[in-house]
């Protein structure tokens, strides 16, 4: 770190049910604590993205149905995030639709996630996470615009807002093509945050052996299930599936909270997925994967493997049996890691300047 330590509102999405956005916003605040300065989450809340983000846990396949005898452990899960939540560092509430910030900051950050996402079934056009109502020294980290396509370009109105940060970072390239046809400036490439600071993920590992690989998503395309289920049981493996149902898998750990999924992960022998944070994590660990594209994730998951040297992880309908096994079975390519220190070493650079 360079400079003063300052105090720092983190914006980003820290009260979702879902893995990757606490583990995202811990590393980020944490990440910042750790390099001297006194962050924390700007705790925003609305009653309608609080509905919403409740009915999405409990039925989070919708127009699939949660079987009710689901709704116990998704019960579960939801209070474990909760209580998980509160034990982050939070600034005073405000309200996100008409509020603000009631403590002063030397500097609010945006990110990361898919802050900028316009399409995002309840966060999309809040105009907090673009800067309106904060009183600060704006600056991104790795923010998103998540299933936007660049092609679809950005209405004036937000590239105005965007204008205001004094300092931009992305983390995929769908996000720097749209900042950089809006606002005619290149953003920094930067890592998201669990790759960027990964040493606030626990170096965990699971109770027992080895002897299981992860599934982590839903609604697997068709022709990425036999293929993941076939290695597994070539090579003896349980597939255990974390925080959703996929009755293919052997187990279901429905119910596991943000900390009991950082240490499935870390033990396992390979990860299989279709999220964003799929990939990161099994990268975070060191672990084999194959991710499978959905549509709403394709640009993230597309531009982060391409980042980071993975590309070849990312499978399609084409990826033969041989392939699986190649991508589940054997370790990471070295090149990986040494590209993602790299990477980190531009992230810290670019925090270094942001927030001289």
């Amino acid at each position: 770190m360079t400079g003063k330590s300052l105090k720092i509102g983190v914006l980003t999405f820290h009260r979702c049910i879902n893995y990757g956005s606490y583990w995202q916003a811990r590393c980020l605040v944490e990440g910042l604590r750790g390099r001297g300065h006194d962050a924390v989450l700007l705790d925003h809340v609305s009653p309608e993205v609080n509905s919403r983000e409740l009915r999405c846990a409990f039925q989070p396949q919708l127009p699939v149905r949660t079987p009710r005898s689901d709704h116990p452990a998704y019960g579960r899960k939801t209070r474990t995030f909760l209580q998980a939540q509160e034990g982050l560092p939070l600034s005073r509430r405000f309200d996100l639709d008409t509020g603000a910030p009631t403590e002063a900051f030397d500097a609010v950050v945006v990110g990361s996630d898919e802050v900028w996402n316009f399409q995002h079934p309840w966060f999309g056009g809040k105009s907090l996470f673009f800067g309106e109502r904060l009183g600060a020294r704006l600056v991104s980290y790795a923010a998103s615009f998540g299933n936007h396509d660049a092609q679809a370009g950005m209405d004036p109105f937000w590239a105005d807002l965007l204008r205001r940060f004094s300092a931009i970072s992305v983390r995929d390239e769908n996000a720097r093509q749209l900042v950089s046809q809006a606002l005619g400036i290149e953003p920094a490439m930067v890592l998201d945050p669990c790759l960027q600071f990964a040493g606030e993920i626990p170096d965990a590992t699971a109770a027992g052996d080895s002897a299981y690989a992860v599934v982590y998503g839903h609604t697997f395309p068709d022709w990425f299930v036999p293929q993941v289920r076939g290695w597994a049981d070539a090579e003896g493996l349980r597939l255990v599936s974390i925080g959703y149902r996929n009755d293919w898998a052997d187990e279901q750990r429905i119910d596991a909270g943000p900390e009991e999924f950082n240490r499935l992960m870390a033990g396992a022998a390979a990860v299989a997925t279709n999220y964003f944070h799929g990939c990161v994590f099994a990268l975070r660990h060191g672990r084999p994967f194959a991710c499978a594209a959905t549509p709403y994730r394709r640009n993230k998951l597309r531009d982060l493997t391409a980042q980071v040297g993975a590309a070849a992880h990312l499978v399609d309908e084409s990826a033969t049996a041989e392939t699986y096994r190649r991508l589940l079975g054997a370790p990471l390519d070295p090149a990986i890691p040494a590209t993602i220190a790299r990477l980190r070493q531009a992230g810290d650079a670019f925090l270094d300047r942001a927030l001289a």
